[in-house]
């Protein structure tokens, strides 16, 4: 499909945590370049700090913290007119749930009018769970963004299979998939020395045994090889949030194992893209990091030691010639990437090329919602009556009715300004803090005096 480039349109992101923040906004750049991006947070347990927003490296403007119902009322434009409609393009990157009830409240807002704002969704990274749950909460969006060839076949063939219409599947890449290509070279050169960086996550794996043993190897790989900088690259500092819930930090472990960690041993925040830069292996359970540097060239490892299980998802990797285990590593092993499966990832092609198909149908779109018949109506997959027992739940955690309308005890929007907002401001992260360091410290606690 040739490339239509949509330019200068008005485009709303709504994100629920710090990598999906960075995957809207680099999807709104890549699918609508030059376009003016507005940013929008939901407040929740995964509300990012400025400083894990300015380690996206997006280049929009800090997004703006707001709820469910005052979102749906400023893309709806507060009550003007269709035809004075803020936004062109919206695109949400949330949770499944999350975007199931804005499809409800986009649809029930823009019901019987002709024209409304184009809505795109899709996933942050690999997706190796709940492929057939997180589906068929975006259906009902206009485009749903597959990550690659694998992906989009997937997920036609979960929507056919549910009789639910598969046209709005439109294949394109990882935005963040850029950056310098690996340059083998440069440690010959003497430009840098040999970088070994280990991609932890926050939930994966989950017991403080697996995640003191993953680090005690990363230690031992750098004692064995004084040669190399090894680097234990972080998410999230103690008390930030990210996608997911990380309840035992790798800092505190390391902080613990100070005294054992060798000079060319070291943790680092910073942009994944910066710190691949440099990179000349990559080592993980099953982070999406994987994809970046395999998309680089850079040797990336998929670690075995804790078994190759769906639990861990590092089961997505079956195929991609990446698994490997520390001891192997240390001997010097690095593994070989297998062409077909980066094929099938949508890794050998370039990002800006990946996305042509996805800009061409967006324009087809914009220019259908011009037209005096403009859009269909939003048509989510589930209703009140396909899903009377889910669906209901699900939009009353948003403050929604089963019609997608605000409930009657919502209070209004609620205006961040003066003493009064810089109080509510001041309330909402001392409530996120404690929430964390319930969930960090007194939580883990609680666990263990229970298996006492």
């Amino acid at each position: 499909m040739p490339d239509s480039s949509p330019t200068s349109l008005r485009v709303a992101v709504l994100a629920d945590s710090d990598t999906r923040w960075k995957w809207g906004a680099l999807t709104a750049r890549r699918i609508a370049p030059e376009s003016s991006v507005h940013g929008y947070l939901l407040r929740g347990r995964a509300t990012p700090t400025a400083r894990q927003l300015a380690e996206t490296s997006t280049g929009v403007d800090e997004p703006r913290e707001i709820n469910a119902i005052d979102f749906l009322a400023e893309v709806n434009g507060n009550g003007a007119q269709e035809k004075e409609r803020p936004f062109d393009l919206l695109v949400l990157s949330c949770v499944g749930n999350t975007v199931q009830a804005m499809l409800h409240g986009l649809a029930r807002a823009w019901h019987g009018t002709a024209r409304r704002t184009v809505v795109v969704t899709g996933y942050v990274g690999v997706v190796y769970e709940n492929l057939t749950s997180g589906l068929l909460l975006r259906h009902g969006a206009d485009l749903i963004l597959a990550n690659s060839p694998y992906d989009a076949r997937r997920f036609r063939e979960a929507f056919q299979g549910m009789r639910a219409d598969s046209a709005a599947v439109t294949e394109c890449a990882l935005p963040f998939l850029d950056g310098r290509p690996h340059d083998p070279g440069a440690v010959a050169r003497g430009e840098r020395p040999y970088r070994v960086v280990f991609a932890v996550q926050p939930s994966v794996p989950a017991t403080r045994k697996d995640r003191a043993y993953l680090l005690e190897r990363a230690m031992e790989h750098a004692r064995r090889h004084p040669d190399r900088e090894v680097v234990l690259k972080l998410r999230s500092k103690p008390g930030e949030h990210t996608t997911h819930v990380e309840e035992l930090p790798y800092q505190r472990l390391a902080e613990r194992a100070k005294s054992e960690q060798p000079p060319n041993f070291r943790l680092s925040y910073g942009n994944m893209g910066e710190i691949l830069d440099g990179t000349d292996l990559l080592i993980t359970v099953s982070s999406t990091a994987a994809l970046e540097s395999l998309h680089r060239g850079i040797p990336t490892a998929i670690l075995t030691d804790l078994g190759v299980r769906e639990l861990l998802g590092n089961h997505y990797f079956i195929g991609s010639g990446c698994f490997a285990s520390w001891d192997e590593l240390d001997s010097g092993y690095l593994p070989n990437a297998d062409p077909a499966w980066l094929e099938n990832q949508g890794l050998t092609t370039s990002t800006e090329h990946a996305f042509a198909t996805a800009r061409g149908r967006l324009a087809g779109l914009l220019e259908q919602a011009a037209e005096e018949v403009g859009l269909p109506p939003l048509d989510p997959y589930y209703t009140v009556r396909t899903a009377p027992g889910y669906l209901p739940g699900l939009l009353a955690r948003h403050g929604l009715d089963v019609k997608g309308a605000p409930k009657s005890d919502y209070q209004g929007p609620a205006q961040d300004t003066g003493v009064r907002g810089a109080s509510r401001r001041l309330l909402r992260r001392t409530a996120r803090g404690a929430y964390r360091a319930g969930v960090q410290r007194v939580a883990p606690l609680i666990r263990r005096w229970g298996q006492l």
